[in-house]
């Protein structure tokens, strides 16, 4: 098919988004699992008539089409040689909400999150609580038939979806739903009822009695026995092979606003296994497994190593999590001792030894609860962040078997684990006997490829025995529908066709999944194909944790599993630019997948320094909330220097990106004759004058430069100190008040100070991050080693290094142990405290007294990035917990959008202010005029006085206006 004649011929008919060059197409074409398939082109619609268009250009055409909503498919349904249709961008809305009679109407492309906060202030939610919640939409949660760790009360998606409006393969468009069809669905109808009632015995004979089966096609919805008939329901699980959906019609719950959580131990994973038969018998809505490697896993990962030491006792082999949730909460106590008497029961308590050990943990925090349920829905991400070249491969995923087969299930397909020289990682769905399970392979060998053909043979022989289902919650897209004969039988694998036949005659809808399926192992279809490979490249970082070309480059970026953690819209922080911009360019997974195929040869020569290339990072505000929050710790802001880095190098820099890198070269001077370089804020129409030569937009004013910036010798550095304060170009040259403040706070407390200050002669340290940001490694080194060697006595000594500019000061913890990698740096990593931490630090220290009053009724605490993904947050707390009589409330808030020199772009400062309007601003505007407005970033400060008209102050003046005079 030529790509360019069929987007010619769309453009000429659609509203909609259209992307047809070589990087977009490589960006979709993953899902999060094994499979890559590079599709035709992609279309975001804006509108039914946009569909209707593309569909009937497609026919046309004979070119397939696949419907994508949040791609985290984890079979490769959401991955096809296709028009691919993305729903997420603009075809996202609530079409009707009837509260009254608890039922709401989407659009396919809204993300299940977003449903329910809208959904929750009139006390009803959409209950399939899938792990991937804030990414997932209706639309591919109903392709897929998911089902949640909840679906023990309330069931799957088939059971929750009312009706669906679509358009079939010839362009027409049909209610599909319970009752009497519309008389143009009635031939179609009346076809499928007759096949249902044919099949009605093969179909109970062969049809897995479990709850969770969502292999092949729900033709047991057409039977008698289900009268009456649902047609949405054989839509449903369909993998959008049938129909094209553009209304789902569901049924909500009433929320239950409170629950408790019983976390079960087990000595042995087999124990837990044999106990989900009787926890369930307590009604439960939920019973979720962890196994011992996802609790070590959990362990290495900043943002899940506190909730793992509070939840977790002893060394467990398995955690079962038993969730509670009733209409009368007081029942929740009872339910949690009926818990701890059956765990009894059945043998086990914390004072017994070996298989008697065990014991309930309870959980009735509501924070906590939520903790543990992030850590469970991350189970996936935690279980990829594996550094090694083998990673958990999903092929015999979410098999299901009835509980009473549950022990001997699992031992069974240990064995064959084992048999194959590997073993599996379990999580998941214990209450309903589907356990997430993967083979540890590598599937860039031969033979780990082969490996994992035998283990699915065997694995799905194994399923059968037990007559459990082989597809229980993430469908069969590539890696299952081969086996559907295996499990159902040829006459069932015909039938399957019949409907796929009568549906979509000509194959237009996401060809090759349910039936005339490739094989599973087809490495032409894989994302690690047979010429896979990354030729070797140079780095300027260090990357060694990893494998790979690059020093372990190519590792770190292969750490993406394309999961899509990153898509999420609320929450945390990352990430910023997609939140605005719902583009999979402006997004942690897009960039990964980029910088993937760009260094395996896969998007032509000189991808990585390409105009595509920075166009694809450039919106990546190196927040470094990805660093924390993407479970497999994928770090897209040190990755995006490495880019800089390399394009710097072939290219060159900017007028704008050597006055943004530079700065603190040129910074003693601009102090000293700071009326000149403040003229351009003053001067009427010098800032629009100077936008085009220096890449400043005109709308905003720069940073003001002070007349009287921060001097070293303000702080006499006799006697010896208790720490050493690095005063960073941001608070030495612009606002100085800070330093000052910072030390009269800590003079106030007894601790002498020294200043870390260059050989004399030199102009004063400066961490590199300027540099760093614009590509130029080479001088960010230089810096680097500079403040190296002005710091290193005293972290020798054991004293550490204050701060109060995070971006700078993290930077010792991050950047610089990866520019100048060794024993010195990680010494002064260790020692490196943003201010508020050093107090925090002191809460135990008896000759550490500050006294402190009020300074406001009320404080607003936007934190910065990078003390969000350092994990600074709890210390600025708890030293702001010294303040009497002071209310403090942290506002929950992605990136303000400033990120250094990105919201004074010309070509940035838009998406900046769209960045901090989300959440930021509003919260800030909201603020009562007592309430102060405290924000540590240099950037967070200006961005919010740009843009609210508040002036937001550094924690340490927060303090020095709180000290007791």
């Amino acid at each position: 098919m030529d790509m360019t004649h069929l987007a010619d011929i769309l453009r000429t008919r659609v509203q909609g988004d259209l992307l047809f060059d070589r990087f977009s197409r490589g960006r979709y074409a993953t899902d999060a699992s094994l499979y890559q398939m590079i599709p035709l082109g992609i279309l975001s619609p804006k509108s039914e008539e946009d569909i209707s268009a593309a569909l009937d250009i497609a026919r046309e055409q004979g070119v397939p089409v696949l419907a994508r909503g949040g791609g985290t498919s984890q079979c490769g349904q959401t991955v096809n040689n296709a028009l691919v249709l993305d729903n997420t961008q603009y075809f996202n809305d609530i079409l009707e909400l009837d509260v009254e009679n608890m039922r709401c109407v989407v659009r396919p492309g809204i993300v299940l999150d977003e449903l329910n906060r809208a959904l929750k202030p009139h006390g009803l939610w959409f209950p399939v609580d899938v792990s991937t919640a804030s990414r997932a939409t209706i639309g591919g949660m109903a392709g897929n038939n998911s089902c949640g760790g909840k679906s023990l009360r309330y069931g799957m998606m088939r059971d929750n979806v009312l009706s669906i409006d679509a358009f079939l393969a010839d362009g027409s468009h049909h209610h599909f739903g319970a009752g009497v069809p519309s008389p143009a669905l009635a031939v179609l109808s009346d076809d499928m009822l007759r096949l249902g009632a044919r099949e009605a015995a093969e179909i109970n004979t062969r049809f897995p009695k479990v709850m969770r089966r969502v292999g092949g096609y729900n033709i047991d919805a057409l039977t008698p026995t289900r009268a009456p008939n649902n047609l949405a329901h054989l839509l449903v699980g369909s993998e959008g092979t049938l129909a094209y959906s553009t209304a789902i019609e569901l049924k909500l719950w009433p929320i239950l606003s409170q629950k408790v959580l019983g976390v079960c131990h087990f000595a042995t994973f087999h124990q837990a296994m044999d106990a989900a038969q009787h926890l369930v018998t307590l009604q439960p809505q939920g019973v979720e497994l962890v196994d011992s490697t996802m609790i070590a896993l959990a362990r290495d990962i900043p943002m899940f190593r506190a909730t793992i030491e509070e939840v977790v006792t002893g060394t467990p082999e398995a955690l079962l999590l038993v969730e509670f949730a009733e209409e009368d909460p007081t029942r929740h106590l009872a339910r949690l001792k009926a818990l701890e008497e059956m765990m009894g029961d059945l043998g086990y308590s914390w004072s017994g030894t070996g298989k008697a050990w065990g014991g309930v943990t309870k959980v009735t925090n509501s924070a906590m609860q939520a903790r543990i349920a992030d850590f469970r829905s991350s189970g996936l991400n935690i279980m990829m962040s594996m550094k090694d070249d083998g990673k958990p491969v999903s092929f015999v995923e979410d098999c299901a078997v009835e509980l009473p087969d549950l022990a001997e299930y699992t031992a069974g397909l240990t064995e064959i684990f084992e048999k194959h020289g590997t073993k599996g990682t379990w999580y998941a769905h214990a209450s309903v006997g589907c356990l997430h399970v993967r083979p540890v392979l590598n599937l860039k060998l031969d033979k780990d490829v082969a490996t994992m053909r035998a283990i699915a043979e065997e694995c799905f022989d194994l399923v059968a025995k037990y007559k459990g289902s082989h597809s229980g919650e993430h469908g069969d897209g590539l890696v299952r529908s081969e086996f559907h004969e295996k499990m159902f039988g040829a006459r069932m694998v015909a039938n399957f066709a019949e409907v796929k036949k009568r549906f979509d005659p000509k194959g237009l809808f996401n060809p090759g999944k349910i039936v005339d399926a490739p094989k599973m192992d087809d490495r032409r279809l894989f994302r690690y194909g047979p010429d896979y490979a990354a030729p070797e490249i140079k780095t300027e970082l260090n990357w060694s944790e990893w494998t790979g070309s690059g020093g372990g480059f190519q590792g770190a970026i292969e750490m993406c599993n394309n999961n899509g953690a990153c898509r999420k819209l609320k929450g945390g922080v990352m990430c910023p630019s997609y939140r605005v911009t719902r583009k999979e360019q402006d997004l942690t997974r897009g960039r990964a997948n980029t910088l993937r195929l760009a260094i395996t040869g896969q998007l032509g020569p000189d991808a990585l320094t390409s105009n595509a290339m920075a166009e694809t990072m450039k919106l990546c505000v190196s927040c470094k909330g990805c660093k924390r929050e993407c479970p497999t710790g994928v770090d897209m802001a040190r990755m995006k220097i490495e880019v800089q880095a390399a394009r710097a190098k072939k290219h060159g820099i900017s007028l704008h990106d050597r006055l943004v890198g530079y700065l603190p070269r040129y910074a003693p001077w601009a102090s000293r004759m700071s009326f000149l370089a403040n003229l351009r804020n003053s001067v009427p129409g010098l800032a629009r004058l100077t936008e085009r030569l220096t890449g400043f937009t005109a709308t905003r004013d720069l940073p003001v430069w002070s007349a009287r910036p921060f001097r070293n010798e303000e702080v006499e550095q006799q006697g010896p100190p208790k720490a050493v304060v690095f005063a960073d170009c941001f608070n030495r040259y612009f606002e100085p008040e800070n330093l000052r403040a910072t030390v009269k706070v800590l003079g106030a407390a007894d601790v002498p100070l020294h200043v870390a200050a260059a050989p004399k002669g030199e102009r004063p340290l400066c961490c590199g991050r300027t540099f760093l940001s614009v590509g130029l490694v080479d001088e960010a080194k230089a810096e680097a080693q500079r403040l190296v060697d002005a710091l290193l006595p005293y972290a020798q000594q054991g004293m550490p290094i204050v701060g109060l500019e995070p971006s700078c000061l993290l930077t010792l913890r991050d950047e610089i142990p990866a520019l100048l990698p060794g024993k010195d740096t990680a010494l002064l990593a260790r020692q490196a405290r943003m201010l508020e931490e050093y107090i925090a630090d002191q809460d135990k220290n008896p000759d550490f007294t500050l006294e402190l009053t009020s300074p406001a009724p009320r404080v607003l605490l936007h934190g910065h990035c990078h003390q969000k993904a350092m994990g600074v947050m709890s210390s600025i707390e708890k030293t702001l917990a010294r303040l009497p009589d002071t209310q403090i409330e942290t506002v929950e808030t992605s990136c303000c959008g400033m990120a250094g020199a990105f919201g004074y772009g010309v070509d940035t400062h838009d998406i900046s202010v769209r960045m901090v309007e989300a959440d930021l601003a509003p919260a800030v505007r909201k603020a009562a005029d007592t309430t102060l407005i405290v924000a540590d970033g240099t950037s967070c400060r200006h961005q919010l006085a740009d843009t609210t008209g508040r002036k937001p102050i550094h924690v340490a003046r927060l303090l020095e206006m709180a000290l007791k005079k």
